[in-house]
Formats: structure tokens, C-alpha cells, sequence
């Protein structure tokens, strides 16, 4: 355990927060452009590099790409919160009758909701393992608390290869890649890339299903294992406020408006009239695998209004979901301003170049896989770094003639992976379990370890 405590050691005094990383790396882009890039103008380079990062920080694409991915979170987060999977919580932790029961039925349930949507999963796996400490607090069942807590933020580390995933529902949209590597690639690169890239050849492909299957099948039980080994340990736990519990009402808020807000009828129709637009709009999306981040968003507002059953409920619950996503909401732009210098400067290509003078069809993967799960130890957004990240590997996949498909996976192998290392994501978790991010990391640690063998071998096999 000596390495796990040096790395705990290292995240509590050295490593500062995920926005002043993003700073840190903005400064390093613009330091590294002026350095191996130069302009063909006779005016100050500085002054045109930061031009480039202007031009990124409000690159009108990607800051609607910022706001799906952060509505992605916040509508699943929404969703968690909700009565009826607030019961489904509730009867999924009367039958834990042992600590052995309370790992494995918590690491499953959270990878199976972390692989439809990474917010609800992160959320659904924090409530169900606070509520699995209440009760077995109660019961008097032993457990090691901080093991629960693991189990509980496990689905981030599934969660790029799924329904969610930034990289993958990006690519699904008509004429993303272009878009992204417009300026980068010349025309006759251009005209090699795709549409679209579905579903069909990445989340739901059968690498990608039998990848995620043995996930499900491994992680449960190295839980299971695990708490078998470990000692229990005491903890003490107040009972957990509802966040979807209703508060009164302004009494000046005319009585009209107040029926509305409280109005099942009103939540009821509105949620059906988006579900069916849904269905109008994207049943042949969906029947090609197509799934992007609007029909995941429209998807999830309307189901999310159906189970809160009013609009005050919907937006209690909007009220917490909003407070996880003030991270990224302000990361998102640095993080397009780093890609405006790299596109603009031609420092992507430089790293292209060098990515593709170390790699071949078999490496080209293997190194996307290892190098994304760096870079999220400094980046931690799925979509930040397919902004940043996401050129590199199209451009070296095109000229190494592998498929764009499988680099896609092997990103988003790499990024999720080290989740399990980065605790930026788990702070709504830590919050609600009431537990501290060195106490979840010997576990998640191990999850890390087990989770490279696994995504490495199937990048190689498939």
C-alpha cells in the first residue's frame, strides 16, 4: 500500500484544482506554440497565438457541444433524483443482507446506469451507497465502508464506451469529424472521412459489448473478493435528506401559477409531448444507431418530467444537479481555447507527426489508450479532451490506415480508465457518502489495474 499512499499524498498536497490545471495547460500550449511554431506575418506572435485562443474560447460548435455534455449530466443527475428511482434505491438496498451482497449488487447496478448515461450513473452509484451505509448501519450489518464508496463511482470507469460518451456520440453526428479537422487535414483528407460513424461500429459494436460484458462480469467479483479480505471498519451516518423533497411555496406567487408548478397533469403532458417529439424526430436515428447528444438530452427531459411529476419537483431537483456541473462549465472554454491555438499554430500537426513516426496499425491504438489515460489525469472531461485530443488521433489513424472506429474506443478506454485515479469526478460521490477521496482510492486503485488488462487485450484482439 506504500504506492497508494504516496499517491494519495501527491493528490492532497500537490495537485491543484482541475480549473487551475486547466490554466497551467493553456500557458503550456501557449508557451509550446511560440516555441515550435512560427508566424508567417510580421506582427508579434504572442499577440497572434492569443487570437488563437480567443478564437477557440468562443468557437460557436464547441460551446454547443459543451452545453450537451453538460446537460447530459444534469438531466441525469435529474433523473437519479426522481421518487421512483429514489424507490428503486430504496428496495435494491433491503435486500443487502451482507456486505458480499452490498458490492456486488451496487458495482453492478452502477456500471449498467453509468453505460446508458455517465451523470446518472455517478449519482444513481453516490445515493445507493449512502443508502446502503444507513442500512446496514441499522441492521448492524459489518461492511468496509470506504469499499462501498468505491463500488459506487466504479461506473466512471466504463462510461466514454457507453451510450453517454463524448467521443463516440460526437462522431454519430453528421459531419462532426469534418468539422473538427477542417484546418487541420487538407482536402483530400477531408474527403476520406466519413459522415457519421454509428453506434453500430463503436458503443454497440460487438468489441465494445464483449469489452463491457467481462467488465461486468470481473469488476463484481474483484469487489466481492475484496470485501471478503477486508476487516470491516466503524463509520456513523445521519440519515440522508432527500434532495427531491418539495419546499413551500412563495405565498405571493399567484395561486395559477402555483397549480402549474404543482400540476401532475401539466408534467404529464408536457413530458409526453417531448417523448413523442422524440420519436417523430429520431426513430430513424435510433434504428440506425445513431444516437446523438440532443436525442439523449430530449430523451432524458422528457423522462425525467414524467418521473418527478411536477415542474416544482423537476426543478428542486435541478437546483442540485446544476451545482456538479460548475466545474465543467467554465473548464469546457480554456479547453477550446488550447484547441484554437493548436489548430491555428499547426502545433497539432507536430504532434500528429511525432504520434505517427513512434506507431503502426498495431501500436497506433494501444499508445491512443495510454496517452488519453494521461491526459485525463490533467483533463478531466471527456469532451475537453476529445476537443484537444481528437484531431491527433484522426489525423495519425488516417495516415496509419487504422480504423477511425477502433481509435475512438481505445480514447475512450483511455480516458475513462483513470478516472479511477483523477478524483475530480468523484466529489459529488465524496459528498453524499461522506467520505474522503483517500479512502475510496486503494480500491478504485485496483479497479484502475484490472481495467488496463482488460481494455489493453481488447484492443489487441479486436
Amino acid at each position: 500500500m506504500n504506492l497508494t499512499k504516496s499517491i494519495e499524498k501527491l493528490f492532497e498536497n500537490y495537485i491543484p484544482s482541475p480549473f487551475a490545471i486547466a490554466v497551467i495547460l493553456t500557458g503550456v500550449t501557449v508557451v509550446s506554440a511560440l516555441i515550435f511554431t512560427h508566424s508567417e506575418s510580421d506582427g508579434l506572435y504572442v499577440l497572434e497565438v492569443l487570437s488563437y485562443w480567443e478564437k477557440g474560447l468562443w468557437n460557436n460548435s464547441l460551446l454547443v457541444f459543451a452545453y450537451q455534455m453538460i446537460l447530459i449530466l444534469v438531466l441525469g443527475h435529474v433523473l437519479v433524483l426522481s421518487k421512483p428511482f429514489d424507490r428503486l434505491i430504496s428496495n435494491l438496498t433491503t435486500l443487502i443482507k451482507s456486505g458480499e451482497t452490498a458490492v456486488v449488487a451496487l458495482s453492478i447496478s452502477t456500471v449498467l446506469m453509468a453505460f446508458f448515461n455517465w451523470g446518472l450513473g455517478l449519482i444513481f452509484g453516490a445515493i445507493f451507497a449512502r443508502k446502503i451505509g444507513e442500512h446496514c448501519q441499522t441492521k448492524n450489518i459489518p461492511i468496509n465502508y470506504p469499499l462501498i464508496g468505491a463500488a459506487g463511482y466504479v461506473g466512471l470507469m466504463i462510461w466514454h464506451g457507453g451510450i453517454s460518451g463524448s467521443a463516440p456520440i460526437k462522431v454519430s453526428e453528421n459531419n462532426h469529424l469534418k468539422s473538427l479537422m477542417r484546418g487541420i487535414s487538407d482536402n483530400n483528407m477531408l474527403n476520406q472521412l466519413p459522415e457519421t460513424i454509428g453506434f453500430d461500429l463503436t458503443v454497440l459494436s460487438s468489441s465494445n459489448l464483449i469489452t463491457y460484458a467481462v467488465l461486468l462480469a470481473v469488476i463484481p467479483f474483484t469487489f466481492w473478493m475484496l470485501q471478503r479480505q477486508k476487516s470491516p471498519k466503524n463509520f456513523q451516518l445521519d440519515a440522508l435528506t432527500k434532495p427531491q423533497k418539495l419546499t413551500p411555496i412563495k405565498s405571493d406567487i399567484p395561486k395559477e401559477i402555483v397549480g402549474i408548478d404543482r400540476s401532475k397533469t401539466a408534467a404529464i403532458v408536457f413530458g409526453s409531448l417531448i417523448l413523442i417529439g422524440f420519436l417523430y424526430n429520431y426513430k430513424a436515428h435510433i434504428l440506425a444507431l445513431q444516437i446523438t447528444p440532443n436525442a439523449l438530452n430530449l430523451l432524458m427531459l422528457g423522462f425525467g418530467l414524467l418521473l418527478h411529476g411536477n415542474f416544482h419537483s423537476f426543478l428542486e431537483a435541478l437546483k442540485h444537479a446544476v451545482k456538479g456541473s460548475s466545474g465543467i462549465l467554465i473548464q469546457f472554454p480554456l479547453y477550446f481555447g488550447i484547441m484554437g491555438i493548436m489548430k491555428d499554430s499547426g502545433l497539432i500537426l507536430l504532434i500528429s507527426d511525432a504520434f505517427i513516426a513512434i506507431s503502426n496499425q498495431t501500436t497506433l491504438p494501444i499508445f491512443t489508450f495510454l496517452s488519453a489515460g494521461i491526459v485525463n489525469v490533467f483533463v478531466p472531461s471527456g469532451g475537453g479532451q476529445w476537443a484537444i485530443q481528437g484531431p491527433i488521433i484522426i489525423e495519425a489513424a488516417i495516415q496509419l490506415d487504422v480504423p477511425l472506429e477502433k481509435v475512438i474506443l481505445a480514447l475512450a478506454y483511455g480516458d475513462q480508465l483513470t478516472n479511477m485515479l483523477q478524483p475530480f469526478w468523484a466529489l459529488p460521490l465524496l459528498a453524499i457518502t461522506g467520505l474522503k477521496a483517500k479512502q475510496i482510492l486503494p480500491y478504485s486503485l485496483i479497479m484502475m489495474g484490472i481495467g488496463s488488462a482488460i481494455f489493453i487485450l481488447s484492443l489487441l484482439i479486436f
